[in-house]
């Protein structure tokens, strides 16, 4: 997969020139931007960016980029591929086809020297870099900014439960949202590459490595910094330097609390970088940083729990609820009478139920959207208390209608015994759904 560049005429930039580069990666052409420092005479260090998740731009990565070429990196940032990867479609080794593709290209550059590019790998780039530097030795050198040392599943678990937490999220949503959420995401193959194990990659890794951290509220650091170093050295790499910066958040950017992100680089990081590829920074490491909480291993779910009884499962409920009500419209158009037995109790199961099941599978998208709770009111989202009232009364609604039912079973015609016996099921089976989902506990 030879790198093919076409580069544009030079233009200045900020901290030095920009040229427009397209290179091959497999079949695919990728678009980027070589940025090197003003003025720079002879070979200098090149870095490869290597994106976090997301359809990511390079315009994203713009401090960064200004940032190394002040300090005397030849750097090359690309627009991340679309063909290939999506919210639920992913391949980390065809991501590291592309960042060894970059690779290829800095290094026939006139001003680079090919001994020393490198590659920065960014969050999701923290297990797409050190893979990508495990298949080639034209990688001189790794450098890894809010790397994860755990699955993707589990760092997602852990994010979003940080955030939840900062929101002054408690209880049943919190556990349901970060945990029970992730699983069922996992299960339902909408989690790409959920169980990545970043360990072989890196026992395999022999370039030189620095990984940096600041008050990371997405990747583990204190767990990530000791298991990419042991893997590091299990694999026989001694060449590994951490260090931490704890006024900095997820991408180093300056931060009071690791949430809140400000617009300028935290102070030292990129100036740490370049003494250490330049090889006169010190070497020692930083204590390991706070870190408030463990990650967790996610269990997978069970069978009658996983995504495809689950889909049944809400399928049934919601054709059987809407069907009731659209009997009960029918029946009122065409100025039939109440049959026995299914009065106010079935016609409240009915629309309490289908308005819960929808209600919440919205808000589950809502939230594994924009990673937001909404609103809180004490400790619970103002969004998940009302599902919570609305689950209550379809409860009341099923016990209500079951016995009903029970009541008229003497007097109901055939058709009125169907109708009420499937949404009396639907509402049996509402209530190991909502327990499951957290829906019916504190």
């Amino acid at each position: 997969m030879a790198a093919a560049g076409g580069v544009a005429v030079a233009r200045p930039a900020g901290q030095g020139t920009e040229e427009s580069v397209a290179f091959r990666s497999g079949d695919l052409t990728l678009h980027g931007t070589v940025t090197a420092p003003a003025g720079a005479a002879g070979r200098r260090p090149g870095i490869v960016l290597v994106h976090g998740s997301g359809p990511e731009k390079r315009a994203n990565y713009q401090a960064e980029v200004q940032a190394m070429a002040r300090v005397g990196f030849v750097v090359l940032s690309y627009d991340k591929r679309t063909t290939g990867y999506s919210q639920t479609q992913r391949s980390y080794a065809q991501l590291a086809d592309d960042a060894l593709a970059g690779v290829r290209l800095l290094s026939r550059r006139a001003d680079v020297d090919p001994h020393k590019v490198g590659l920065w790998g960014f969050s999701e780039g923290g297990w797409v870099a050190p893979l990508a530097a495990s298949r080639s030795t034209q990688v001189s050198y790794v450098v890894l900014v809010g790397a994860s040392g755990v699955s993707p599943a589990r760092e997602s678990a852990w994010s979003l439960e940080n955030k939840l937490r900062h929101a002054g999220v408690a209880g049943s949503p919190l556990r349901t949202l970060s945990g029970t959420a992730t699983r069922f995401l996992t299960d339902a193959g909408l989690l790409p590459e959920a169980g990545y194990d970043p360990m072989p990659a890196l026992r395999r890794l022999r370039q030189p490595v620095l990984a940096i951290w600041g008050n990371d509220q997405q990747s583990p650091p204190a767990e990530s910094a000791g298991a990419i170093e042991k893997a590091l050295r299990d694999g026989g790499n001694t060449d590994v330097t951490l260090r931490f910066f704890p006024h900095a958040d997820h991408k180093l950017h300056a931060s009071p609390d690791g949430f809140q992100r400000g617009r300028q680089l935290t102070p030292g990081y990129v100036d740490t970088m370049a003494s250490w590829v330049a090889g006169h920074g010190h070497r020692a490491d930083d204590a390991l940083p706070r870190q408030a909480r463990q990650s967790h291993a996610l269990a997978p779910l069970r069978g009658y729990q996983s995504s495809a009884a689950q889909a049944a499962g809400v399928l049934f409920m919601v054709v059987s609820f809407a069907a009731y009500l659209l009997g009960e419209l029918v029946r009122r158009l065409r100025g039939r009478p109440c049959a026995p037995g299914a009065g106010r109790a079935p016609r409240w199961l009915a629309t309490t139920g289908l308005a819960t099941v929808l209600g919440f599978l919205g808000y589950l998208s809502l939230v594994a959207t924009t990673l937001t709770p909404g609103p809180v009111l004490g400790s619970r989202p103002v969004l998940w208390l009302v599902l919570q009232l609305l689950t209550a009364g379809t409860a009341l609604a099923t016990a209500a209608t079951a016995l009903g039912w029970w009541r008229a079973r003497a007097s109901a015609t055939g058709r009125t015994h169907a109708r009420l016996g499937l949404l009396a099921l639907a509402g049996a089976a509402f209530v190991p759904w909502a327990l499951f989902w957290g829906l019916m506990t504190p």
